[in-house]
């Protein structure tokens, strides 16, 4: 909300980024239990106002059937690191050690830490802020051309009472809480990311061997085909991912939930070998297939953006409550990976398997519930002779 209301909110996007760095090297520094848990209270708590800043942020500059592919872009960036992460990690672990009388876990967070500082000093200049405000590196006709965009774009035909905060509105509306409990049961489901190195330690490695058998799972998930995807996004600079692929197709077809089941379904059968094998090769091939499934949540905040009606400050708090509740899966989901479930963890993936398919049945519902809503405005179209307008994105 308050975000919202920012003339600059490039500047507190690029202070959260700041602090993150400056909190992540004080993790390094820290000398007991106590110290370590307030700098990780503090690096969560600057990190839980940017990944719902920037979904906003990308919604009022880009249209809804845009949205999705541009949210790829920035989810792509999260998949990149939990590649590049590994490897940071065992370079670190190596090389490290000791230095200057340091620990090498300590190094990481200097690193890390030293390196998101540097990355936030050059978004305080490159990052724009709302197209209503001026923008450095765009031209007075660019930046009309922006604003005029977005007023083009279709918006919801429900109209919100001006006697109502978009507080109210979101919190009132069962759409939003209805996201916001399918988004949890999906991040359940994903909580495997969180132990991705414990899972892979299952077929036998050394841990610097374990961040490395890491990578090529992590890889796979962000670049696919360089030939396939020239042909089908010639205009990218860059091999894509298979999130800008999805999430691309996903604008141009108009839909959502089946851009949603259909990574789902791949990180289900990664599951289900998982369950049924401890055979080293076949294991590291579900690791393949259930990164596959990372992709869903971005094309389900790009739902969010597409189908929460009435005014920006209501999506504003829409997109942050939706992250705030489906985050809480996270926390639920760290309980899936106990020990004494290892080394199969068999049971954590049937727990994942079935917060899937609740998320799945709650995505179905939904999408009934807008494929009604676009019946309806097609027939009062029809009735008034008018021509084609605002459709829900299923």
């Amino acid at each position: 909300m308050y975000l919202n209301q920012l003339r600059k909110p490039s500047a507190y996007l690029s202070c959260a980024i700041l602090l993150w760095a400056l909190f992540s090297i004080s993790t390094g520094v820290s000398w007991s239990f106590d110290t370590v848990l307030i700098s990780r209270f503090l690096l969560g708590f600057t990190e839980a106002v940017y990944t719902p800043g920037v979904y906003l942020m990308l919604s009022r500059w880009y249209k809804r059937d845009e949205l999705g592919l541009r949210l790829a872009f920035f989810s792509g960036g999260i998949a990149a690191s939990n590649f590049l992460g590994p490897l940071l990690a065992s370079g670190v672990l190596i090389a490290m050690e000791g230095k200057l009388g340091y620990a090498a876990w300590r190094w990481l967070f200097f690193v890390e830490g030293g390196l998101t500082c540097i990355l936030a000093i050059v978004s305080f200049y490159v990052t724009p802020d709302f197209p209503s405000t001026p923008v450095l590196w765009l031209t007075a006709d660019e930046q009309m051309l922006a604003q005029r965009r977005m007023v083009e774009d279709p918006c919801d035909s429900e109209q919100g009472s001006a006697q109502r905060s978009g507080f109210v509105e979101a919190l009132t509306d069962w759409r939003v809480w209805w996201m916001a409990i399918a988004g949890s049961f999906g991040l359940i489901a994903l909580s495997f990311e969180l132990y991705f190195p414990t899972i892979a330690a299952t077929m036998g490695y050394s841990p610097t061997v374990t961040l490395f058998l890491c990578v090529p799972p992590w890889f796979l998930g962000v670049i696919t085909s360089l030939l396939i995807m020239r042909s089908v996004l010639p205009f990218m600079p860059f091999p894509a991912s298979v999130i800008l692929l999805l999430c691309r197709h996903s604008d141009v077809t108009k839909d959502r939930f089946w851009h949603i089941a259909g990574p789902v379904c791949i990180g289900v059968i990664g599951f289900i070998i998982a369950i049924l094998t401890m055979n080293p090769s076949l294991r590291y091939l579900s690791l393949f297939l259930m990164v596959q499934s990372d992709v869903s949540y971005t094309v389900v905040v790009a739902w969010i953006s597409n189908s929460i009606p009435n005014s920006s400050s209501k999506l504003a708090v829409a997109i942050a409550f939706v992250n705030v509740f489906a985050i809480s899966g996270f926390m639920g989901g760290s309980y899936l990976w106990p020990v004494e479930w290892g080394p199969s963890y068999s049971k954590s993936f049937m727990c994942c398997i079935l917060a899937f398919s609740i998320s799945l049945f709650m995505f179905w519902v939904y999408r009934l519930h807008l494929v009604r809503l676009n019946e309806e405005l097609e027939k009062t179209e029809r009735a008034l002779d008018l021509p084609r307008g605002f459709r829900y994105i299923t």
